[in-house]
Parts: structure tokens; sequence; C-alpha cells
């Protein structure tokens, strides 16, 4: 059964694995630099029959000058009617300056609130965030391991706010510490998982329904809808 999802993305990030894209020009066949939008490109070949991808940002555009009713307007519709939003985590993902003038953390915090439209009202998304390779190849800039605890860590303060926020956010968490210090988590302890991207491929409905698993069991974590 197909799924109707939202990818939000910073559009221009160049900071991604290369693709090998290239396209005709006048000059020729000409190779061109890869940017996160090509992840979205690949996202929707290996998607089901029947899903739905939305764009999001505008390659550059800012939300600096624009107004929270704007903003509000451009989102819900676009993500009312989806059920799964799909973050696509890039180590240039951030600009400089407030995160409030960003598209990405608009674009979760709506998709994590409810609307009513016609008596009908929507439930929250469930999220993934899907972790773009950098430009070596490496997901290090975010996911690494600890040998120590033999568990895998995740560098949550490189991301946005409302991100991290609802990461490891289980109410009622099953943890244990390490002898490094460190607090290891079990279990789906965050309500946005967070996967690598070669990982997601291969097991797209996989995740794509654990996603909605734990959205229909949101009321077991601590849930952050607002842009601080």
């Amino acid at each position: 059964m197909g799924r109707k999802i939202f990818v939000s993305y910073k559009y221009g990030d160049t900071q991604v694995q290369d693709l090998n894209i290239y396209e005709n020009t006048y000059f020729g066949r000409q190779k061109i630099q890869t940017k996160a939008r090509h992840y979205v490109d690949e996202l929707a070949k290996i998607l089901e029959n029947g899903d739905h991808i939305f764009k999001g940002e505008d390659d550059g555009e800012s939300l600096a000058d624009f107004s929270d009713e704007y903003i509000e307007s451009s989102l819900r519709d676009k993500i009312y009617d989806s059920s799964i939003t799909i973050v696509l985590v890039s180590k240039g993902m951030k600009n400089w300056g407030e995160e409030k003038d960003q598209w990405i953390p608009w674009e979760i915090s709506y998709s994590l609130k409810e609307y009513t439209r016609n008596g009908r009202t929507s439930l929250s998304n469930g999220l993934i965030a899907v972790i773009l390779p950098d430009i070596f190849g490496s997901y290090e800039y975010y996911i690494t391991r600890d040998e120590v605890c033999n568990c895998q860590n995740l560098n949550t303060n490189f991301l946005f706010q409302i991100l991290r926020d609802n990461m490891f956010n289980i109410k009622s968490p099953s943890t244990r510490n390490c002898s490094n210090g460190t607090i290891i988590y079990y279990g789906d302890c965050s309500y946005i998982q967070s996967v690598k991207w070669s990982d997601f491929k291969e097991s797209l409905n996989f995740y794509l329904g654990k996603a909605i698993e734990l959205r229909d069991n949101k009321d077991r974590y601590n849930i952050t809808k607002t842009i601080k």
C-alpha cells in the first residue's frame, strides 16, 4: 500500500557524496555537482508505486522576511495530506542564523502538529531522519561507533533543535550506564528514528512501517512540536 510522503531537505547542500550525475549541454555531456536535491530524485526511484513526494524548500529561499502566516499557508497544504515526513540529514543542512528563519525546522514542526479541516483532523506524521553520506562517503559527522560500550552514538547536537528534542524522548526509557559514563538506550527510544541512507535504501518498507508504528504509539513519547 502506497503512503503519502513529504520530504524535508536542504536543496542546495553540496556536502554530500557524489552520485556521478551527468547532463547534456551545448558543449556535450558534462558532470554536475551533486546536491541533497539529487538524493530526493534517487529516493523517488525506489519508492513504491502510489507514494507521493512533495518538494521542500526552494533553493536558497530564506524565511527571514516571511510572516508565520505565510509559512503556515505554504507548508500546511503540502504536509496536511501526508502521513510520513522524511528528513534528509546532510552535513551542510543548517545555514548560519536563527533556526526559525530556515525551512527544515518549520517543516518538521508542521509535520508533528494536528489540523482540523472540513471536519477531518490530520494525525501527526511519522518521521524518519535519513542520514546522507558526506563528500567522503562517511556518516561519522553524525553516526559513530563506541567500541567501549559496543553501541552507536548519534551526534544530536549537530541537528536542528526540534529534531534533537524528538530523539531519546521516550517517557519510560530502558537504559544502562557504560563504564565510560555513556548512557545507552535500548529499543525504540526516539520518536524520530535515525537511519543511514545505505540502510534505508535496502529496507525502505521496514523503516516506513516503523515510522507509522511509532506515530500510532506517540503517547509513549514527549513530543516537541514547536520551534524554540
